[in-house]
């Protein structure tokens, strides 16, 4: 931004600098906190998705239950079938054991076998139609769960994308200045799609896995407690794993998107200096830079991915030991004849469940820490320092005319480099001031402060004698138009970009501007004219024409007082031409200032204000201070010697 470039080189102003946090420092639970309090206004959804994920838990886990009674009826007709007819149970069991046959006495007693009977079909293919029913409900719900936490996530998400877009609005120019924009652009829309994408991955399966837990351990105890207390002795150990390796990873997750906002920043400095680069044959410097970049966001994700992906493999080796402890032990139960086989079968699987879910959470730990790591990059963006509140507005003014005065204003970037101290100046209604200096004198830092992308650290500002501190800020932006050395252009025509500041005026208005502006010819002879479509980097027309264009838009905003920020240093002579023309006439009756390096476009003005080291060294027409032989009159000779 051509009107903060002092700024981005000095840094930020000692009245709104700030820390930022570096990544890591803001506590986990604080940032998940906040991150769970954006599901705000979501609780009906929420809830819905909870109590589907109760019911399909519900439902999920009788199914172990009823497949364990089918393998009961199927080991006890085949059993049935090989026992004589006319025998009871207790008969064919103490026959075993008189036969020195205890074991398999034990298994038979058991089961609920009748001798003589085969395997009941009937009864079987009903419990499997029943099971059949019982997972395809489960699944339904497991269905409608997923559609309602996919709209609660998307609402959340939207509701990010909006909160750091009004969050843009309220930062202070000087945040924007000293923050990369790729980091910007990565906390806006690559933390928020990264967050988008965990969420979506992890609120249902985190939701019933917990539930699945809950529900698999209960029946784990009503099948069988002693095999309930063994598969739960390794949970503390895959909890400490857990941990332990997720501890590690959240601050290497911080370091890889910290690289990718970096990486993102270096593309868009390549993007926009593309044709600089190929002009200074720099290509190999550049993508020697870029490299450094991207080998770094490859460390730092190598780094991030191995030590959250040796999360699964442990605890998946810890659930295998517990599967085998569970089977080996159920196994014994059965041959001593405490359980039944169905009742072994069902509890292997609930030990399967069990240690499905926490295998599943564990290994979202990795996914977990990468949102937590990009909440906190977009919370350090919320919580940046905002611009004062705006006083409120006059309840009667009358409309501006012109008049500003510096009344001993000082200003300083950093703390012990002071710019401008003690600086005043008067300027009547009408008048025609150029501000001109040498680079980094304090020419766009004073008309920032007038316009109040700053705050002036002493003195005061008056716009008609009304302290500028006093007024709402679109109030005072509505008085002072401006006109940026780095033309900005939107998506949309031609028309639109010059009533940009000015929404309600008519087509008739936006062509008096553009010809006040002398852009109404070259507009024409585009192909749509004023209805030519451009986008925002103003491809289609050249640098003069969108210089042109912006002053038309100035024009119609029609201000008391109007500030061109080297508004003709990127325009050829004949453009150059027009515009001095065009601001000879704009500057009748209105205050304008004009910073520029070159002189000969600031003769006609009827006061030129010297700066030197923020100070104004010199003031008066121009003839006046040439033959003052000044400063003034050592730059005009330096430029046209």
């Amino acid at each position: 931004m051509s009107t903060t470039r002092e700024s981005a080189r000095t840094g930020t102003p000692a009245s709104l600098r700030t820390q930022a946090p570096s990544p890591g420092e803001r506590p986990v639970p604080g940032t998940a906190r906040r991150l769970l309090g954006r599901f705000r206004g979501q609780g009906a959804l929420l809830t819905g998705v909870l109590l589907l994920g109760v019911a399909s838990i519900a439902l999920n886990v009788l199914g172990p239950l009823i497949l364990g009674r089918v393998t009961d009826l199927v080991v006890a007709g085949l059993i049935g079938q090989r026992t004589a007819p006319g025998d009871t149970r207790e008969q064919v069991v103490e026959g075993l054991r008189a036969d020195g046959r205890g074991t398999v006495a034990d298994v038979f007693d058991s089961v609920d076998f009748t001798p003589g009977h085969g395997v009941a079909f009937g009864r079987v293919g009903l419990l499997l139609l029943v099971l059949a029913g019982v997972y395809a409900a489960s699944g339904l719900c497991w269905i409608m769960q997923g559609r309602l936490a996919t709209v609660a996530i998307q609402r959340t998400v939207q509701r990010l994308r909006s909160d750091a877009a009004a969050k843009l609005a309220r930062l202070p120019v000087f945040h924007i200045d000293r923050q990369p924009r790729g980091d910007l652009l990565s906390r806006v829309t690559t933390e928020i799609d990264n967050l988008a994408q965990t969420m979506q991955q992890t609120l249902s399966q985190i939701t019933n896995s917990l539930l699945l837990v809950v529900g698999v351990l209960v029946m784990m105890f009503w099948v069988s407690p002693l095999l309930a207390l063994i598969a739960l002795a390794t949970v503390p150990l895959s909890a400490v794993v857990a941990a332990a390796l997720a501890r590690r990873a959240r601050p290497r997750f911080a370091e890889q998107w910290a690289a990718t906002g970096a990486l993102t920043a270096r593309i868009e400095e390549l993007c926009e200096g593309h044709a600089l680069v190929r002009a200074f044959g720099r290509q190999e410097a550049s993508a020697a830079a870029f490299r450094e970049h991207n080998e770094a966001l490859a460390g730092a994700a190598a780094e991030a991915q191995s030590v959250s992906g040796a999360i699964q493999p442990l605890i998946t080796f810890i659930g295998n030991l517990n599967y085998v402890l569970v089977a080996v032990v159920g196994a014994l139960r059965v041959a001593s004849g405490s359980l039944s086989i169905g009742e072994v079968q069902a509890f292997v699987q609930y030990s399967r469940q069990f240690g499905q879910p926490l295998s599943q959470v564990t290994s979202l730990a990795g996914l977990v820490q990468s949102a937590l790591a990009s909440a906190q990059r977009y919370f350090e963006l919320l919580d940046a320092p905002e611009q004062s509140a705006d006083p409120a507005p006059p309840e009667h003014r009358a409309e501006p005319r012109g008049r500003v005065d510096f009344e001993a204003v000082s200003f300083r970037y950093e703390p012990q480099r002071p710019l401008i101290e003690g600086l005043s100046l008067s300027v009547r209604p009408g008048q025609l001031v150029a501000v001109v200096g040498p680079s980094g004198a304090g020419k766009t830092t004073l008309v920032n402060l007038l316009m109040r992308f700053y705050e002036v650290d002493g003195g005061r500002i008056l716009l008609d004698g009304t302290d500028t501190a006093a007024l709402p800020r679109g109030v005072l932006r509505s008085a002072v138009g401006m006109v940026q050395q780095d033309t900005w252009l939107f998506g949309g025509t031609i028309a639109e970009n010059i009533a940009y500041g000015a929404q309600d005026a008519t087509r008739e208005q936006v062509e008096a501007a553009a010809r006040a502006a002398h852009a109404d010819h070259l507009i024409r002879t585009l192909p749509n004219g004023y209805d030519t479509v451009i986008d925002d980097e103003g491809s289609g027309v050249s640098a003069g024409e969108k210089q042109l264009i912006t002053i038309a838009r100035a024009f119609l905003a029609d201000p008391a007082v109007l500030v061109l920020d080297e508004a003709t240093s990127a325009v050829d002579t004949r453009t150059e031409l027009l515009v001095q023309r065009a601001m000879a006439g704009l500057s009748r009756g209105r205050t304008s200032f004009v910073i520029a390096h070159r002189l000969s476009t600031v003769r006609g003005a009827d006061l030129i204000v010297v700066m030197t080291d923020g100070r104004i060294v010199e003031q008066g027409a121009h003839e006046e201070l040439l033959a003052a032989g000044g400063a003034y009159a050592r730059l005009f000779a330096a430029q046209f010697a």
